[in-house]
This record gives structure tokens, C-alpha cells and sequence, in this order.
């Protein structure tokens, strides 16, 4: 996996040792993913936080992203900022097999993994839709969200 962009200071709305992804709330794809997320992350390593949420402008801003202008999902862990198919590979790494395999493509070059994933996340309302408005969806635990 390719090495995490660094800050310095402490991310905004987590305690140290948490995990956090940033996710866009309107998008079908990404809520799907994040419903996969609650659904196999079951040691609850992630917390979550819609970009266009108040934790999720200040999480995407600390990382050095506008909230305005998002197209990929982040993660924010003890190693860094990890975006697009870095971030995805490492929170799948989080969850138990058999879905912790799929980690393993992160061996194919980072140009080609992130072109494929830049084609889907440029498209993905064209593909698969977006909301009218941020969806809520249900935590497993009271802290899954990041409010």
C-alpha cells in the first residue's frame, strides 16, 4: 500500500487509536458501501462520518480536502490519510476474511487502481444514483456515526 499523507495535529472528533472514513451521504454506491462497512466490521474499528456532515467538513478540511468537492472516500487512521483505492484496501484490511483477501489488491499498481476507481467515483451518480438529500442509515452501535 502506498504510504498515508501525514498532518500533524490531531483530526478533530476522534480520540487517538480511532479509525474514521469519510464518505459523500448523498451518493447510492457510497451508502452501500458504508452499509457493507456496518454490516462486516462487526470488532467495530470504524466510525463513520457523511462529508456533508459537520464532522465530516471538518474531518475532510483537517485531511486537506474541500467538502465541497468530494469523489472519493477517506480514511483518517494512526498512519495517516489514505484516499481512493489506498483507503479502501486498508479498511478492508480491517475486516475479517473472507473479505480481508480482497486487501490484497492493493499489489496492482496505485496508478491503475485509482484509475479504476476515479472512473467509478467520477460516475457514480450517472451509475447508480444519488439521494435527494443526506441518507440516514442505521449505526449497530451508538458510536459507529461521528457526530
Amino acid at each position: 500500500m502506498s504510504e498515508p499523507t501525514q498532518n500533524t495535529s490531531p483530526p478533530p472528533y476522534l480520540h487517538a487509536g480511532e479509525k474514521a472514513v469519510i464518505y459523500d451521504g448523498v451518493c447510492k454506491l457510497c451508502n452501500g458501501w458504508v452499509n457493507f462497512l456496518i454490516r462486516h466490521d462487526r470488532q467495530h474499528k470504524v466510525r463513520l462520518a457523511p462529508v456533508q456532515s459537520e464532522a465530516g467538513k471538518a474531518l475532510s478540511l483537517w485531511a486537506g480536502m474541500s467538502p465541497e468537492n468530494v469523489n472519493t472516500i477517506v480514511l483518517i487512521d494512526d498512519k495517516g490519510i489514505y484516499k481512493r483505492s489506498d483507503a479502501i484496501f486498508r479498511v478492508m484490511s480491517f475486516l475479517p476474511q473472507p473479505w480481508r483477501a480482497v486487501s490484497v489488491l492493493h499489489v496492482f499498481p496505485r496508478r491503475f487502481r485509482d484509475g479504476c476507481y476515479n472512473l467509478i467515483a467520477l460516475n457514480r451518480y450517472k451509475i447508480f444514483g444519488k439521494y435527494d438529500s443526506v441518507k440516514t442509515l442505521q449505526a449497530d452501535h451508538s458510536q459507529r456515526f461521528i457526530e
